[in-house]
């Protein structure tokens, strides 16, 4: 079992920052892959970031890009992801997710955090 506990999100202003963390218990994370999900009001969970459990791969969605860069410290056994230029249309329940190997699939991963709040107004 893997425990993910997200922190970070809040309100930002249109072009601001913000930096969200999970961090992870339980089984030996530093095996493990990690990724970041979002969800907005009335829409389908979708894809932002994933990270191998080395580091050495990533991977992000179209719409993030640039923005956006997903890392780790196993050292800390945590997963950030450091959101640049945000966008109102960024506005979600941000959510980090664990598995075995890297994904962009929702559906292939095992844990969950809990989510947490991103909101950037206009």
């Amino acid at each position: 079992q893997v425990q993910l506990v997200e922190s970070g999100g809040g309100l930002v202003q249109a072009g601001g920052s913000l930096r969200l963390s999970c961090a992870a218990s339980g089984r030996t994370f530093k095996n493990y892959a990690g990724a970041w999900f979002r969800q907005a009001p009335g829409k389908e969970r979708e894809f932002v970031a994933a990270i191998s459990w080395s580091g050495s791969g990533t991977y992000y969605a179209d719409s993030v890009k640039g923005r956006f860069t997903i890392s780790r410290d196993n050292a800390k056994n945590t997963v950030a992801l450091q959101m640049n230029s945000l966008k109102p249309e960024d506005t979600a329940v941000y959510y980090c997710a664990s598995r075995n190997s890297i994904s962009t699939k929702g559906s292939d991963y095992d844990y969950w955090g809990q989510g947490t709040q991103v909101t950037v107004s206009s």
